[in-house]
């Protein structure tokens, strides 16, 4: 299944689908430490899902130490290199 399709029929949930995918986009290096990762208008667009499960999927990439978010600035892929 392509990485911008979202499998319903999964046990995993969307929001965790999202993230397995943009984890290893970091993980690949596609997706660099301290820049950005794309921004929910993006992410909604590419996975045609509620901004809500973009959210969540934002949420668990910062509880898993992929990501971290700057007040007023937005969220950024960790240097996971220490």
């Amino acid at each position: 299944m392509p990485d911008d399709e979202i499998d319903y029929e999964s046990p995993l949930p969307p929001y965790r689908q999202i993230a397995d995918v943009v984890i290893g986009e970091i993980e690949r290096g596609e997706l660099r430490p301290n820049r950005p990762i794309p921004s929910e208008a993006t992410m909604i667009q590419r996975w045609g899902v509620a901004r809500d499960t973009v959210r969540r999927a934002v949420r668990y990439l910062r509880e898993q130490g992929y990501a971290y978010t700057v007040p007023q600035r937005g969220t950024y892929v960790a240097d996971r290199s220490e």
